[in-house]
């Protein structure tokens, strides 16, 4: 049988035990019974009123926590689901790789961050802080203020994680969506659109996430040139970028069709001038922005090669 698994990552004092106790009074476990496993003890404790049909047990190093040790949980306590409270000093890609068993179906991973010491955890822990991000399913940005929204805003943080749902959650309780309909990074009433090199990544996350924001549209940006080996006689110009460190590298490349891009060989730096359609593509698995050729030229190479986050 399968069993779900929520996990709960973030750092010490992220609000992660506040959120777990949040969601068993809303009746998460009322109907089926969970397993708690508490791989972190912070200052806050759970609800005992809320953990009625919930087995708790700590887990205090992380050699303890293997895959055999888990079969023994299920086997003992027989769970329908399970709540895992992550440390947020151990990596969340061995356990979903190496630990849960087969049947131990990771259902979501929920982050949740303390706006306050966000930047101070990327400066110091960057490697360990992006990978909570980048693999979240829900991200929650906690103890915000109005100047801590907007600098986390300013970050581009859909640049880092395109699939998370991402939450700004205030001081007072309320809380409200991180892409607001006014977040449009570019003054789209301009005949062309020009994106600053330093603004790619930018532009970027947002035609990925709104084509319909683009439609009709003529931008101009520099680009190096792809020709994609995946999907023949697609090509995909665009940059490389660096999330937080040169080990999360990646190509953020987008279609794009017409005349004079078989001109140009992989790795060419070009200018490129194009009008935005939304269009079916194989290279995007369905609908996504593609752009067609007004005019391409050979280009020099940006002051800044990667762009960075």
């Amino acid at each position: 049988m399968d069993i779900p698994v929520y996990l709960i990552a973030g750092f010490l004092d992220a609000g992660k035990t506040n959120f777990i106790n949040g969601i068993l009074q809303d009746g998460f476990a009322s109907e089926e019974k969970t397993l708690l496993i508490c791989c972190e003890e912070g200052e806050e404790e759970y609800n005992a009123k809320a953990l009625d049909n919930v087995f708790t047990v700590t887990v205090e190093e992380q050699e303890e926590l293997t895959q055999e040790y888990l079969k023994k949980l299920e086997k003992l306590y027989k769970p329908k689901q399970v709540i895992v409270e992550y440390n947020g000093m151990w990596m969340i890609e061995p356990l979903y790789r190496e630990i849960l068993p087969a049947n131990w179906i990771l259902y979501q991973i929920m982050t949740l961050v303390d706006a306050n010491t966000f930047e101070m955890y990327v400066k110091n822990m960057g490697q360990l802080m992006m990978e909570k991000i980048t693999n979240a399913d829900m991200l929650i940005f906690n103890r915000c203020d109005e100047t801590l929204r907007k600098a986390l805003r300013a970050r581009n943080l859909r640049m880092v994680n395109r699939r998370a749902d991402i939450y700004l959650e205030n001081r007072d309780g309320t809380s409200e969506e991180y892409v607001t309909e006014d977040m449009a990074p570019f003054d789209l009433s301009k005949d062309i659109i020009e994106i600053p090199d330093d603004d790619f990544g930018v532009w970027y996350v947002d035609v990925m996430d709104n084509p319909d924001r683009y439609e009709g549209k003529t931008v101009s940006f520099k680009a190096i040139m792809c020709h994609s080996k995946k999907f023949k006689g697609v090509h995909c110009p665009g940059r490389f970028a660096m999330v937080c460190c040169e080990k999360d590298m990646q190509f953020l490349g987008i279609v794009c069709v017409g005349d004079g891009l078989d001109d140009y060989k992989n790795h060419d730096w070009v200018s490129i001038k194009a009008t935005v359609k939304k269009e079916k593509n194989n290279a995007y698995k369905g609908v996504g922005p593609v752009l067609h050729v007004v005019a391409i030229g050979p280009s020099e190479k940006p002051a800044q090669e990667v762009v960075s986050f």
